[in-house]
C-alpha cells in the first residue's frame, strides 16, 4: 500500500465518528473564543486565577455543547439518518456548506459580542434584535466597527480558516459490510443513540427534576457572578432567550417624577448599628395560606381547622400579616423575589433575557458585614437551577442531595423527605459560626402528594390530595424546631417562614387572582415583640428590605419590595399573570392589561371578586394606576439597562 492510500485510510472514518469529529471542531472553536473573549475584556472581570479559569472553561463546555447542537441540528440529522445516501459526494458537499454557513454565522455573532459586551455588561440576548431595529445607519455602523476592531475581525477569519482546514481533513467512507441485516440494525441503533444524546446535550442533562439549562446556570462555574459572561457563549444566550417576551421601555414619568412615586433604590442609613442576628428563611413548597387554620378563622362559618397544627401554634408567638402575597406562580420566581427582592413581571426572571444582569442579593449584602450564608434544597443538585441562582445571589455554600449523607431518604422523585432533610438542616446550623444567613426550601408538599410509608394515615386528609402532605411538612417543621430550640444560636435568630407559591386550592374564596396568590409570610424570634397580626400587605420581595432594616444594615441596595416594619411606607404588593398586572393596595386589587386598567375589586368585602368597581372608586383607582405604572416603568427600565445595583445608577 503506498503512502497516499495509507494517508487516505487514516483520514477516512465511519460516519458517526466523523460527525463527532466535526462537532468537536466547533467545540474547539468555542473554547478558543472563550479564552479570547476573556483576554479581550479582561479588565472588566475579577481575576479568576488559573484554577478558577479552568473551572470556567470546564463549565463553558456544557453551554457550548447545547449551542453547537442547536446550531447544527439539521447537520446532525443529515449524518444520522440510516440511509447510505449519507456517503454520496454531492450530499456530503451540501452538508459541508450547511456546516460552514450555520457555524460561521453563530461564531460571528459570538465574536461580535466581544465588543457589544462592553456596552451592556452582559452577553447579548434576543432583545438585541429590537435594540437595533430602528437604526437607520446600521450598515454604516457595521463597517465602522469592522475597521475600528480589525484585530477581532482578523481573529474571526483565522478561526473560520482553521475550521475549514480541520473539517476537510476527515471524511466519511461507506463501509462494505459482510452482513447487511446487522449493518442496517446497527445504523438504526446508532441513529437512536445519537438522537437521545442530542436531546440530552441541548437540554444540558436529562434528570427528572432538572430544567433545561438557561443563562443563569452559568453561575455554578464561577466564584464571582461578574465572571458569568465568560462561561456563556452568545449563540446559546440568543437561542435560550428567543421567543421569550422582552420588556417594553415605558416613559409614563420623568426620572424625578418616577423617583417620587416609586424608587427601589434604598439609601444608606447612617447611625444604624448592625445587630448581627442570625437569619433563617424557610421556604415551604406549594404552601398556600388557605391550608393554615389560624389564618382563615372566617372559613366554613368559623369552623375551619386547616392542616398545620404546628404552624398554628407558632403563629401565637409570631408576627404575620392580614394579607400576604406571592410575587409569582413558580418556584423559580420565588428565589429572586425572596433573596434579591426582584419580582418576575411577565417572564420568570431566572429564565428571562436579564438573568445575567448584575445583582446584589441578601446573602451578598450580608457577606459584606461578616455573615456566612448557605442554601439548602433536598432535590438533586441543579434542580430548578436553584444552585445557580443561590450563587448569583451571593450564598457561600449550597447543600443539596449530593451533600446529603443518606440516599435512603430520597423520595424517588423530587428529593429528600422533609423530616430528615430539615433535621439535616438543623444539624448543619449547629455547626455554623455566627452570624449566619441560612435558608431551606422544602420538597415534600408536591405532586404526587405522598408521605413516607411510616406516616401513612397519620395526617388529616381533606378535599384536595395536597392536604395530607401539608400535614407531613408541618410535622417536619415541628421536629426541626424541637431539634434547634435548645441550640445556643436559637434565641439570637430571626426566622422567616413563607412559601414559593400556592397549589391546589379548595375554597371559592381562594379561587381568584387574590386568593390564588395568597401565601404565608411569618416572622418569628424567640422572646421578641414580633407577635400578632399586622394590618399590612406583605409580599415575598418585602423579605429582603425588611430583614436588612431589622438588622440595621447601613448600606445602599436595590429592592423592589417594602420594609414591612416601616409603618410610614405605603403598603402594597404586585405580580403578573401573563400580560395582566395586579396591584394589591388599600383593600383593593387593580388589574391592568398592557398598562390599561381592566378591573378593580375590593378583595376584603368581595371575597369572590365578582363586582368590578372600575371607574367607581375615584378616591383609590387613580392612585393605584399611578403606582402600578411607576412600578412597571422602574422595573422595565432597570432590567433593560442592567441597573440592579447601586453602583450601576
Amino acid at each position: 500500500m503506498n503512502n497516499h492510500k495509507m494517508k487516505n485510510r487514516l483520514l477516512s472514518r465511519n460516519i458517526f465518528t466523523v460527525l463527532i469529529y466535526r462537532l468537536g471542531i466547533v467545540m474547539l472553536a468555542y473554547s478558543i473564543c472563550r479564552i479570547a473573549f476573556y483576554v479581550f475584556n479582561r479588565n472588566m472581570f475579577p481575576d479568576p486565577g488559573f484554577a478558577g479559569f479552568l473551572n470556567i472553561m470546564k463549565g463553558g463546555l456544557l453551554f457550548d455543547i447545547s449551542a453547537v447542537i442547536y446550531v447544527n441540528i439539521l447537520f446532525i440529522f443529515l449524518h444520522i439518518i440510516p440511509l447510505d445516501i449519507r456517503y454520496n459526494r454531492v450530499y456530503q458537499k451540501v452538508a459541508g456548506y450547511l456546516f460552514y454557513l450555520t457555524n460561521f454565522i453563530a461564531l460571528a455573532a459570538n465574536n461580535a459580542d466581544f465588543i457589544y459586551y462592553r456596552f451592556v455588561d452582559k452577553r447579548a440576548t434576543a432583545d438585541i434584535l429590537g435594540t437595533f431595529k430602528n437604526e437607520d445607519n446600521i450598515v454604516k455602523l457595521f463597517f465602522e466597527f469592522q475597521i475600528d476592531y480589525w484585530p477581532l475581525v482578523l481573529f474571526t477569519f483565522l478561526l473560520f480558516f482553521l475550521i475549514i482546514f480541520l473539517y476537510r481533513r476527515v471524511r466519511p467512507v461507506k463501509p462494505e459490510p459482510s452482513n447487511l441485516i446487522v449493518y442496517h440494525l446497527l445504523n438504526l441503533v446508532f441513529a437512536a443513540l445519537f438522537a437521545g444524546l442530542t436531546v440530552a446535550g441541548a437540554r444540558g442533562g436529562v434528570r427528572h427534576s432538572t430544567r433545561p439549562i438557561t443563562i443563569s446556570n452559568a453561575t455554578r462555574y464561577v466564584m464571582n457572578p461578574r465572571q458569568v459572561p465568560i462561561v456563556l457563549n452568545t449563540p446559546f444566550s440568543l437561542i435560550r432567550t428567543f421567543g421569550k417576551k422582552t420588556l417594553v421601555r415605558y416613559d409614563f414619568y420623568s426620572r424625578d417624577e418616577l423617583a417620587a412615586v416609586f424608587d427601589p433604590h434604598y439609601g444608606p442609613r447612617p447611625g444604624d448599628t448592625l445587630r448581627k442576628d442570625n437569619v433563617v428563611i424557610i421556604i415551604l413548597e406549594s404552601f398556600a395560606r388557605e391550608y393554615i387554620g389560624s389564618l382563615n378563622r372566617d372559613l366554613d362559618g368559623g369552623d375551619y381547622r386547616g392542616y398545620t397544627p404546628f404552624i398554628d401554634s407558632l403563629l401565637n408567638v409570631s408576627l404575620s400579616f392580614d394579607v400576604s402575597i406571592a410575587n409569582g406562580k413558580k418556584s423559580i420566581e420565588a428565589m429572586p423575589s425572596i433573596f434579591a427582592s426582584i419580582p418576575s413581571l411577565e417572564t420568570p426572571y431566572t429564565i428571562s433575557h436579564y438573568a445575567n444582569n448584575r445583582i446584589k442579593g441578601l446573602p451578598a449584602l450580608l457577606s459584606e458585614k461578616g455573615y456566612y450564608s448557605a442554601f439548602f434544597h433536598g432535590a438533586p443538585n441543579g434542580s430548578m437551577g436553584f444552585d445557580s441562582f443561590a450563587r448569583l445571589a451571593g450564598f457561600d455554600d449550597y447543600f443539596g442531595l449530593d451533600q446529603y449523607p443518606d440516599r435512603n431518604d430520597f423520595d424517588g422523585i423530587w428529593g429528600v423527605w422533609d423530616e430528615p432533610f430539615l433535621k439535616f438542616f438543623g444539624g448543619k446550623l449547629n455547626e455554623f459560626s455566627e452570624p449566619f444567613l441560612a435558608s431551606v426550601f422544602t420538597v415534600s408538599s408536591h405532586h404526587p402528594f405522598e408521605v413516607p410509608e411510616q406516616y401513612q394515615g397519620r395526617f388529616r386528609k381533606g378535599p384536595a390530595p395536597i392536604t395530607e402532605v401539608v400535614g407531613y411538612t408541618d410535622y417536619a417543621l415541628r421536629e426541626f424546631f424541637k431539634k434547634v430550640e435548645t441550640a445556643p444560636w436559637f434565641r439570637n435568630t430571626l426566622f422567616i417562614i413563607t412559601a414559593d407559591h400556592t397549589n391546589e386550592l379548595i375554597h371559592k374564596e381562594y379561587l381568584n387572582n387574590f386568593g390564588s396568590y395568597s401565601i404565608p409570610v411569618i416572622f418569628y424570634k424567640s422572646g421578641s415583640e414580633l407577635q400578632g397580626m399586622k394590618k399590612k400587605i406583605a409580599q415575598q420581595i418585602d423579605i429582603m428590605p425588611t430583614v436588612l432594616n431589622y438588622l440595621g444594615y447601613d448600606g445602599e441596595y436595590i429592592a423592589f419590595g417594602n420594609d414591612l416594619f416601616d409603618d410610614s411606607a405605603v403598603s402594597f404588593a404586585f405580580n403578573t399573570a401573563g400580560s395582566t398586572y395586579h396591584l394589591y393596595m388599600d383593600d383593593h386589587l387593580l388589574e391592568m392589561v398592557d398598562t390599561k386598567p381592566a378591573a378593580l375589586y375590593n378583595y376584603r368585602d368581595d371575597r369572590f371578586l365578582e363586582s368590578n368597581l372600575l371607574g367607581k372608586r375615584p378616591e383609590i383607582q387613580p392612585a393605584m394606576e399611578k403606582l402600578l405604572k411607576a412600578v412597571i416603568q422602574s422595573y422595565n427600565s432597570r432590567m433593560l439597562d442592567n441597573r440592579l445595583t447601586p453602583e450601576s445608577e
